[in-house]
This record gives structure tokens, sequence and C-alpha cells, in this order.
């Protein structure tokens, strides 16, 4: 009888040892579960769903070119060549005027029409010289004959050869001022005598200024019209001192006029100024404009900066880079394939659990996980920043290209939800 009670105690104290081990790895297996569930240290995982939330975008490093960067200011101007400033160059009044501010001229264009009293007098002196100039020029050729067969007086001739040089370089010069004054001399010689002188453009351009009206009198130094060829227009930039050893012949400028904040232009320099500006410690540097734009006028506010050297580097969008403490990491895509542990993991749970393990699988094909890798950041440029790798990685390796602040957020709230 108590070897029966024996044995069924020990039957009872076997099955306890049973089910308390079985429960121990059950609560071992739910641990594990558990900490699947929360992914691996510094991985986070973002279901379909969360990416498109998100717009994440997948990339490669871009090797840019990440430059000293100058910041500079200034105006459009126009070479002297390029600009003009008319004047009479004889008095008269203003009897017409052919144009209209803005309006766009070609050389030779007739501006305005003076007349005076005066215009009449040169063109008479003028043909009073022509006709005797002829005279003249008849008697010297007289005198000469004569004096070299010594016949004529050595005197006579000196004079008559006098007279006719003197006669001859009025000639000249009264012809000249005609040419001037955009007279003819030949018509002026047969006897076509007019009151009136064209204002003529002597460059192609713009009417900017018109200084006169009908019936004033206008002085041979007054500024009448200002005609500015805007073709020609350039970039004209201050570059301070602290920047001045950067810059070179052949640099490109990158530029924005006041007008059109949204639309970037590009310029060359092709002239550096050799002289300081104290007031503004700066010195001047001029830019051929690379395109053809419309719309540009002199005195135009422009600003932009130029890049000094060029340095290609393997960057990533600012985007992609977040910061912890002192430290500077980015996302990279992790391959779940190659880990071997948890395909096999999924294939003794398809075995044994069947469809169920299945949609499993394929939900978690949707999801993705991210890696976080630390690196090392450099110069920042237009939206990019340098980037030098601790760890090398794969060439084709996939990097979050944005919201990497948003991937740190979520994993912090993972590992913090996991420790408590």
């Amino acid at each position: 009888m108590k070897s029966i009670k024996y044995i069924v105690i020990t039957i009872i104290s076997l099955f306890t040892v049973i089910v308390f081990s079985s429960c121990n790895s059950n609560k071992e297996s739910a641990n594990e579960d558990e900490h699947d569930d929360h992914g691996q240290e510094g991985v986070v995982v973002l279901n379909e769903q969360q990416q498109k939330a998100l717009n994440l975008k997948l990339g490669q490093f871009q090797m840019r070119n990440l430059t000293t960067v100058v910041k500079t200011n200034g105006q459009l101007a126009v070479p002297p060549a390029s600009s003009a400033d008319i004047t009479a160059i004889i008095g008269g009044n203003v009897k017409r005027i052919n144009v209209f501010h803005g309006d766009y001229v070609r050389k030779g264009q007739l501006l305005a029409v003076l007349e005076h009293p005066d215009y009449i007098t040169l063109q008479e002196d003028f043909a009073e010289v022509a006709s005797n100039l002829e005279f003249l020029k008849k008697e010297y050729e007289r005198q000469k004959e004569l004096f070299e067969n010594n016949v004529g007086a050595g005197k006579d001739y000196q004079q008559a050869k006098s007279r006719y040089n003197t006669a001859k370089a009025r000639y000249a010069g009264l012809r000249s001022r005609l040419q001037l004054l955009h007279l003819s001399p030949e018509k002026v010689k047969a006897g076509q005598i007019s009151n009136t002188i064209g204002i003529i453009s002597p460059i192609n351009g713009y009417v900017n200024e018109i200084n006169i009206k009908v019936g004033t009198y206008v002085d041979a130094k007054d500024k009448l019209f200002q005609i500015t060829d805007n073709s020609a227009i350039h970039a004209d930039f201050l570059i301070y001192e602290k920047d001045v050893h950067l810059v070179k012949l052949g640099q490109k400028v990158h530029f924005n006029v006041s007008n059109r904040p949204d639309k970037e232009l590009t310029a060359t320099i092709f002239a550096i100024g050799k002289e300081f500006d104290a007031n503004n410690r700066a010195i001047h540097i001029h830019a051929k404009v690379n395109e053809k734009v419309s719309g540009l006028v002199p005195g135009m506010y422009i600003s932009g900066h130029l890049h000094t050297n060029e340095k290609y580097t393997r960057t990533l969008p600012n985007d992609a880079i977040v910061t912890e403490g002192t430290k500077s990491f980015i996302f990279i895509l992790v391959d779940k394939k190659n880990d071997e542990h948890a395909h096999d993991e999924n294939i003794n749970e398809e075995q044994e659990h069947g469809e169920e393990a299945h949609e499993h699988d394929e939900k978690n094909e949707q999801s993705k996980a991210f890696k976080m890798v630390e690196v090392i950041t450099g110069q920042k440029d237009d939206g990019y920043t340098e980037v030098h790798l601790i760890d090398s990685l794969p060439d084709n390796v996939q990097i979050v290209l944005n919201a990497a602040y948003y991937l740190l957020a979520d994993m912090n709230k993972e590992e913090t939800e996991h420790e408590h």
C-alpha cells in the first residue's frame, strides 16, 4: 500500500515539473517574440502606409561640386561705348522732336531738328570760300609756272601760294563743320542752303532721357538725349576685401535680378577692377550675362554668389542626415532576404501555421527595415551636405534621401516603449 502511494506521489511530482518547464518555455518564447517585434537596436521598420505618408525616397550618394561660395551684390550696367549723351554741335532752337522716351532707335536715325540763323551763315561762308578757292588755285598755278620759267617775280608766287593754302585750310575746316552738322557740302556749293540741322543717334539703343522741348534754345554743352544699348548690358558686382583673393577671370556668377527673383541667371567674369572702393571696402568686378533675357535695365539691383573652386565629393540631401548630440547619422535599407536566420524561422513558421504564416510573410515583404549608420559631415552647399563614411558601405546601398528626422524619432519611440 505504501509503495502504491509512493508511486502516485512520484508521478504527480514529475507532472508538476513538466508543466512548470512548459510554462517557462512559453514565457521565454513570448519574450523572444516581443523582442523580435521591436527589432534590433538602431533599426526602424516602416510599413507601406508609413512609407507613403512620409513620401519616403531611396537613392544613392551623389557626387557634386561643393565649392567655396562668395556672396555678392551690385547692379546691371552697360559699358561706356554702349551709352551716349547727345548734344548739339552748335546751339539752336528746337524745331521738332522725333522720338519718345523708351523708343528704340538705330544708329543714324533722326532724333530732333534744330534751327538757327547761324546755320545759314556757316553755309554761306563755306559757299564763298569754296567759290574763291577755285580762283586762288588757278592763280597759284599760274604764278608757279611763271616763277619756274623765270618770268614772274618770286614775291608774287609766294603771295599766291599763301592765299591759296589759307583758303584751302578754311575750306576744309568749314566742310568738316558742315559734315558734323549732317549738312551736305556738295548741296551747299550747289546753292542749297538749309536753316535747320538734324540731331542724329550715334548708336543703336533705347532713348532713356529727353531733356528738350519744342521752341527751347539749347547750347552746345547741353545734353539733349541719352541713349543706351541694353544688348551690351553686363553685371557689375562688388566683391568685399576678404574675398578678393578668391576671384578670378572666367569664373561664373549665379545671380538674381530684383524684378525676377525666381529666375536665376549666370554671368562670366571678364574684368576685375584694380581700384579699391574705400567706402564699401570692396572692388568692382564685371561679368557678361550669359542668357539672352529681355527686360534687363541698367541700374537694376542684383544679388548673387560665385563658386571659387571645384571640389567633387560624396554628398546627400540635407534631409537625409540627422544629428543626435554631436554625431550625424543616415539610414540605409536593410536587405531582409539576406538574413538567413529570419528566413529559416519564416519557413518553419509557415510549415507549422500554414496560410497564417504565409500572409504574415507577405505583410513583412511590404514593410522595410532601415538601419542607422553614423557618418561625418563636411561642407554644405545648395541643399546638399558632404558625407564621409566611418565604415564602408556597399556600392549599391540604398539610402533614405528624406525624412531622416522622422525615422530617428520613430526609432527612439520604439526603443522607449520596449524599455517600459
